[in-house]
């Protein structure tokens, strides 16, 4: 295993690590009654911390997806 594939699976494990705390920090964000089949018919649009953790998601799993890619071409 080269020096490349070492770094890329490093980083693939960090990625993974931060994309499930930014995934379990969103759904604490949209209240528990969803989980227990509550009526969550509200639509709003996200702002602040609750954007920017959506963002950050959508990038994270982007990257993740580019350097699983990358990983296992190297193989």
């Amino acid at each position: 295993m080269n020096t490349l594939q070492t770094v890329l699976l490093i980083s693939q494990v960090i990625l993974s690590v931060v994309l499930t705390v930014l995934v379990v920090l969103q759904s604490q964000n949209s209240g528990a009654g969803g989980m227990f089949g509550a009526d969550t018919t509200v639509y709003r649009t996200k702002r602040g911390l609750e954007k920017t953790l959506y963002q950050a998601t959508i990038a994270l799993a982007a990257l993740f997806f580019i350097i699983s890619i990358v990983a296992a071409a190297l193989i």
